[in-house]
């Protein structure tokens, strides 16, 4: 059964275009190591909550878009074997140094499919 990685993270509004580009780069390397699915999602409906909600997950900040992504693996076996080389992948050499977001406010997992209709 295929693998999910699942992202929410916030970006700043002004930065909309840099982050596409920083995470179209990374689109071909998920997919050269067995990603059969990558998904990009800017929020624009996304309210903020009074116990728990997007925004307040990644604590999105006044000017900020919740992004949330996924990549789908045919299973996780490949989505654990692709990893170390997407890490080593000389082609993303610098990629992670001057990302356009706070990436201590990224939040990521590994899901199982439970359900797909």
């Amino acid at each position: 059964m295929e693998y999910i990685d699942g992202y929410l993270l916030a970006v700043s509004q002004d930065k909309k275009d840099e982050y596409i580009e920083f995470a179209s780069k990374l689109v071909p390397a998920f997919k050269k190591y067995g990603a059969t699915q990558v998904m990009e999602c800017w929020g624009d409906d996304v309210p903020d909550g009074k116990l728990t909600s997007f925004p307040m997950a990644v604590k999105a900040e006044e000017g900020e878009a919740v992004v949330f992504s996924w990549i789908v693996w045919p299973d996780k076996d490949t989505r654990m074997a692709a990893w170390p080389k997407i890490e080593a992948d000389e082609s993303l050499a610098g990629l992670f140094e001057d990302m356009p977001f706070d990436g201590k406010r990224l939040i990521f997992g590994g899901f199982s499919v439970v359900i797909k209709e």
